[in-house]
């Protein structure tokens, strides 16, 4: 049951997170009929802080990528 409840919060979690950056672009699309792709820096940012979290901590497996 504990599976199922840190599964649900962390999907909460990226969800909410993913509906404020789409609230984002449907905000700056609907005032300026332009897209804006400034949103990618945000993403960017958190891979590569996951990343470092994640080698920092002697994390392996998955992809093998250089550190």
């Amino acid at each position: 049951m504990s599976d199922f409840v840190q599964y649900l919060v962390s999907g909460l979690t990226i969800g909410a997170f993913l509906s404020l950056i789409a609230l984002g672009y449907s905000m700056v699309y609907g005032v300026i009929k332009l897209i804006n792709f400034a949103h990618g820096d945000i993403f960017m940012i958190g891979a590569f802080a996951g990343f470092t979290v994640l080698t920092a901590l002697g994390a392996t497996g998955g992809l093998a990528l250089p550190a």
